[in-house]
């Protein structure tokens, strides 16, 4: 599950999305409504992703890029034969694709929070 994050003006919202990730791209799939009427007014975005697996570790990852709705009919042809199904049963007619410009990934080890002494060593190393 990614999550795309968009703004308007100074009103930032952020959509759960399912996702294809292509050729260095994302590629996403949506109806008309406020995401797709977002990314035409103001198409820079960011995405975020993250896994974990219970008691080890996850990780996330962020990028941000340029969002645009596809077109060009062998861009939607090629996009149409990507595995990407909606969760819910909806009519979904439009694709996006964010050229990503810039990524950041994280990994996490899970554990206790460190103790003050352990928190000392830390800073020292």
């Amino acid at each position: 599950i990614g999550r795309l994050a968009t703004a308007v003006g100074n009103l930032p919202d952020v959509f759960p999305v399912n996702f294809v990730v292509d050729d260095g791209g994302i590629v996403i799939k949506t109806s008309r409504g406020s995401k797709l009427l977002e990314l035409s007014i103001n198409n820079q975005v960011a995405f975020e992703v993250d896994a974990w697996e219970k008691d080890l570790g996850g990780w996330s990852v962020v990028c941000r890029g340029r969002a645009r709705v596809l077109q060009d009919r062998d861009e939607l042809d090629y996009a149409a034969s990507l595995p990407l199904k909606p969760w819910v049963a909806t009519v979904k007619t439009h694709f996006v694709r964010i050229d990503v410009d810039h990524i950041v990934g994280r990994r996490f080890r899970f554990g206790d929070e460190p103790t003050e002494d352990e928190r000392a060593l830390d800073s020292v190393e």
